[in-house]
């Protein structure tokens, strides 16, 4: 039967399956298996996970070829790994290297269309970054997380400086590489659009943190998205002043219990074009709501809110159109409002299983909605055994989905689970 259609149409068929699904019908016969593996579009996003290289031969590497694979994470990996990863997929244009054994990595020059690098949970101290030399006009994307160095900070951000072409930073780690300011790494880097870095160290943030040396002073750098991580720095107007180009920020608290002052009143009053926001941690949404910027389209709240908060989000912010509500405290009528609230209203996101479903149903009434994430797609078959947990969505979430559905004439899509970028750090 296979062969009585022509292949483009299977292959457009192709396209609607899962990864795991695709295996499957790799698997049936060897007219698929063919149609499949010489098919690059279908493995577009695509990712292959390596580890103990000994266990694979010629023919998978020739079928990891056939799909021209342009994404690949290696784990517990050395340089004879990535040699011969080289010579098999030297097209590779993402490339993660999680929990690295060496000391050195020797050469990446044999990816001549690397753009993406990402080091994670490397434990075995760096000597030194010189293999970022050679790729620098080529990198556009370099994530550092949880990488021990036994470089000073400024080396490393000398040889990051050389990546000319880099338009994502992202520099995560617990302490152990001690830098002063970014202004010199952000000079060096003008097509610099994302940056993302650990604050644990800063108790106070100098004045030419963002503020390269060549910058006028009424002058701002071309970042237009940061996140910073384990953040509790002091911050003046002045430190903020080369960011209001900035559209995307995201903060995450180093504590949980916040300090006296909240920082974030300072930086929302310094960011007049911000359209996006994700908070985690620090203070209540009431101390900060009135500073909410109006030109907020998209917010991310992992904080401590009730539902009177969202009335004050409601009349700063009146363009919103995204929205990820993640209290910290019990909040049963959060959804209640949103509505009335919130009529514009794209995608929402949010927990379920303290939300009554009458208000769950509600969501019908937003006109604009198309997309409902569903964050705790689990259930626990037994109430007196709350141990036994089961991660698929239960008959209540199921039942209130369908319902849904029916309301909005399948208008609004429910989403329990997300795609998650597997070069993508574990601290985002």
């Amino acid at each position: 039967m296979e062969k009585q259609l022509p292949g483009e149409l299977w292959l457009e068929v192709f396209t609607f399956l899962p990864f795991g699904d695709k295996q499957n019908v790799r698997a049936t016969c060897s007219h698929f298996k063919q149609l499949l593996d010489k098919s690059r579009a279908l493995w577009r996003d695509f990712n292959v996970t390596l580890r103990d290289f000994s266990r694979y031969n010629r023919p998978f590497w020739r079928s990891l070829a056939q799909r021209h694979v342009g994404s690949v994470t290696v784990r517990s990996g050395k340089q004879k790994h990535l040699k011969q990863l080289s010579t098999w997929l030297p097209s590779v244009s993402a490339l993660r290297l999680d929990g690295w054994q060496e000391r050195v990595i020797d050469d990446l020059t044999g990816f001549r269309e690397l753009t993406r690098l990402s080091l994670t949970s490397c434990s075995v101290p760096l000597r030194n970054f010189n293999f970022l030399y050679p790729m620098c006009g080529q990198l556009t994307r370099l994530s550092l997380c949880n990488v021990t160095v036994s470089i000073p900070g400024p080396l490393l951000l000398a040889a990051i400086g050389q990546l000319t072409r880099m338009t994502s930073l992202l520099l995560h780690h617990d302490g152990n590489v001690k830098i002063a300011t970014l202004s010199g790494v952000l000079a060096k880097l003008p097509e610099l659009k994302q940056l993302s870095v650990t604050m644990v160290t800063y108790k106070t943030l100098p004045t030419d943190y963002f503020r390269p040396e060549h910058l006028p002073a009424d002058g701002a750098v071309c970042l237009s998205e940061l996140q910073l991580l384990n953040y509790d720095a002091v911050v003046t107007q002045e430190v903020l002043r080369p960011l209001s180009r900035l559209l995307r920020l995201s903060i995450t608290h180093l504590y949980s219990v916040p300090g006296p002052t909240c920082h974030l009143t300072t930086w929302l009053s310094c960011l007049p074009q911000l359209q996006s926001l994700t908070v985690h941690g620090g203070h209540p949404l009431s101390v900060y709501a009135d500073f909410l910027p109006p030109s907020l389209t998209s917010l991310t709240l992992n904080v401590d809110l009730q539902p009177e908060d969202l009335h004050k989000v409601s009349v700063r912010t009146p363009n919103l159109t995204h929205l990820h509500l993640e209290p910290w405290s019990h909040a049963p009528d959060l959804l209640k409002p949103l509505p009335q609230l919130f009529p514009n209203l794209h995608t929402l996101k949010i927990r379920h299983h303290n939300i009554p479903d009458r208000d769950f149903l509600s969501l019908s009434l937003l006109q604009s909605l198309h997309s409902v994430y569903v964050l705790d797609a689990y259930h626990r078959p037994d109430p007196t055994d709350p141990g036994w947990v089961v991660y698929r969505p239960g008959s209540r979430l199921l039942n209130m989905t369908s319902q849904l559905h029916q309301r909005t004439n399948h208008r609004v899509r429910v989403i329990m689970t997300s795609h998650r970028d597997p070069l993508a750090c574990q601290c985002e």
